[in-house]
């Protein structure tokens, strides 16, 4: 399938099930074969807020492939670091989902790995992705603090364990996550673009977009993304790096585009806003997780909120500052040589705010 199926409307379970129905995905799936569902699960919260996938994509693909024979069917994720996978299973209407349908959750921050050579090294992954007869990529269209924007290609992040995530934060995101991709090439994506944050990757601020689209490949479901963002290839880098790496064609035209319904009269797709850009313009980040760098931005969206006066050129995250001494404000564990540190691993947005404020 080279065609991009699409939808609007707000129900996610039934739209899921007609993008799966018009593009015949069953036939993607081995004879005998399991479906592992990958949705976005980064952190504790519901879908509303703009974050993670909501439940009824999952739900939407279990009947699905179940009325067409799968009978292996699981969900796998691991959330970022520093959040717990199984307290936003709970929260999100996962565990619902699973019980109602009997379908099994793996967290996968708990699942044996292997490494796999790479056109960016070696990568530990987790056995259940690498294992599954189809996996079905389920990413939120959002924005990211660090990548501009996240989907297909940076949902399978997932996939791979927490010190993993950490490497790949180290390494510059850009070349891992193309890399990661073209290991795992998921063989059909769902995109969840109901009302994904489109500044920011933890939620917050949603925007209601009311759309939904299907295809068979992860770079083309990002390069698509990208233009529904009003972004170029060329702002989200890894995109074309993960084509160059086998993972998929970024190539898209009008004529692959296969509109199911059409949006209500009115209803332009928002444009990401540059407040992540304008807030963090003069952060010292070198190699930060994102996590770390979320919590960091959130802090500085409520201390800007809250009328607090913030001298960001003092601020330092990332990796890259560790086992430094610096003059400043260091955000998380690896800032530990700066003037003033916030601690943890990754520090709360909450705590960042109550230091800024004392730094008033």
């Amino acid at each position: 399938m080279s065609k991009i199926w699409q939808m609007y409307g707000n129900d996610a379970h039934d739209m899921t099930v007609r993008l799966l129905e018009e593009a015949d995905a069953w036939r993607l799936v081995p004879t005998g074969g399991s479906v592992a569902l990958k949705p976005n699960l980064v952190v504790t919260g519901v879908a509303e807020e703009g974050a993670i996938t909501h439940p009824g994509v999952l739900s939407g693909c279990i009947e699905y492939f179940r009325e067409h024979g799968a009978t292996d069917i699981s969900i796998i994720e691991s959330s970022w670091i520093g959040d717990n996978t199984m307290r936003a299973w709970r929260r999100s209407g996962y565990e619902e989902v699973c019980r109602r349908y009997d379908v099994p959750f793996f967290d996968l921050k708990r699942d044996r790995t292997r490494t796999v050579q790479t056109p960016a090294g070696h990568i530990a992954i987790c056995a259940r992705a690498l294992d599954t007869g189809l996996l079905v990529d389920l990413p939120v269209l959002k924005g990211h603090c660090q990548t501009r924007m996240t989907c297909a290609l940076k949902n399978l992040k997932g996939c791979i364990p927490d010190s993993e995530k950490r490497h790949f934060h180290a390494m510059g995101l850009t070349k891992p996550i193309a890399a990661l991709a073209a290991a795992l090439r998921p063989g059909l994506v769902v995109v969840d673009s109901i009302c994904g944050d489109l500044s920011f990757e933890e939620g917050g601020t949603p925007v209601q977009t009311n759309r939904m689209y299907l295809c068979a490949d992860a770079v083309q479901a990002d390069a698509y993304g990208c233009s529904l963002m009003g972004l170029s290839l060329e702002d989200v880098p890894y995109v074309e790096l993960a084509e160059r790496y086998g993972a998929g064609k970024t190539g898209w035209s009008p004529d692959d585009l296969v509109f199911l319904n059409e949006p209500s009269a009115g209803q332009d797709y928002p444009r990401p806003r540059g407040t992540v850009a304008r807030l963090t313009r003069k952060v010292h980040e070198n190699q930060a997780c994102s996590a770390c760098f979320a919590s960091l931005v959130r802090a500085l969206y409520e201390a800007e909120e809250m009328g607090v006066a913030v001298d960001a050129g003092s601020i330092y995250i990332g990796q890259g500052w560790r086992g430094k001494s610096f003059d400043g404000l260091g955000i998380g564990r690896c800032c530990s040589g700066a003037t003033t540190c916030v601690p943890g691993c990754p520090p709360t947005a909450e705590v960042i705010v109550r230091q800024l404020h004392q730094a008033r």
